[in-house]
This record gives structure tokens, C-alpha cells and sequence, in this order.
């Protein structure tokens, strides 16, 4: 079933078209990818993200993890049979040198890495995916456009 090509945005207004997305998009993920997650505060970055993992775990029979957004500690790790999946939250991050510090790409040969808020980020990856969340004009919508992968 065809969902999305790199130009179309998506509406995810309804929570079950957020989750049917994330799983169509996680059976598409491949490891040494790097997501980056864009969009105003709310509008789904990390409820996308919480489906995405728990697919990953359905998918191979691990329990469930309850997956929160890592702003204040940056980061969150899910390892899921022999995938790392780094789920960073940058959005405290305000200047470059502390975005080095972080290593964010070093251990991306068995990783999965999804990135809240990549704006600061200089140098995007070259197996960068983009997911840019937006809201419609009334804010009673959300959109979802996808950038370096077709679904």
C-alpha cells in the first residue's frame, strides 16, 4: 500500500494514521539511518517516535517500552534485538560546541538515530531522513512530510 512518496504531506490529525505511518515507515528504516524530526512543540514528533519504537519491540516480541521525550536528559536508548535506537531531544542544545559533545553519528554502524528538533545540527548525515510536523492554519490539523525515503 503506496502511503507516501518524498513530496506528499500526509494528514495524521487522527492518532490511528499516526500509528499506521510510524509502522509503515519502521519496515522501511534501515540500520546507519539517521531521522530527523522537525515541528512546532506538540504537534507529534515524539507520539510518532513512541510508535515507531513500540513497533520495533512488537516485531520482535519485546515487552513494550513507555517512550517519553528525552529533553532534559537528551537522550533516550531502546535496544531492540541487535538495533541500537538513539532518540535524541535537542532542543536545549543552544550552541554547536555542545551539539559536538554529544558524538551524536559515532556509533551509527548498528543504530537507528532519531533527532527532535535537528535544526542546529550543521551537516546533515547523507542517509538523512526528514519528517517536518506541521499544523494547519486553524492549528485542528497535523501534517506529517517525508523527505529521503518513499513509503
Amino acid at each position: 500500500m503506496h502511503i507516501a512518496t518524498n513530496s506528499d504531506q500526509i494528514d495524521i490529525s487522527i492518532e490511528k494514521k499516526t500509528q499506521k505511518l510510524a509502522q509503515k515507515f519502521q519496515e522501511k528504516l534501515k540500520i546507519g539511518d539517521v531521522v530527523f524530526l522537525e515541528g512546532e512543540m506538540g504537534v507529534g514528533k515524539t507520539t510518532f517516535i513512541k510508535y515507531l519504537i513500540n513497533y520495533f519491540q512488537k516485531k520482535n516480541k519485546i515487552k513494550l517500552s513507555e517512550v517519553t521525550s528525552p529533553t532534559f536528559n537528551l537522550l533516550n536508548e531502546y535496544k531492540i534485538d541487535r538495533i541500537q535506537i538513539y532518540h535524541y531531544d535537542l532542543f536545549r542544545i543552544k550552541t554547536f560546541k555542545d551539539l559536538k559533545n554529544l558524538d551524536l553519528f559515532a556509533n551509527n554502524s548498528n543504530s537507528i538515530t532519531l533527532i527532535e528538533w535537528p535544526q542546529i545540527i550543521q551537516k546533515k548525515p547523507r542517509n538523512c531522513i526528514e519528517l517536518k510536523f506541521t499544523y494547519s492554519e486553524d492549528f485542528k490539523k497535523r501534517f506529517i512530510k517525508i523527505k529521503g525515503i518513499n513509503l
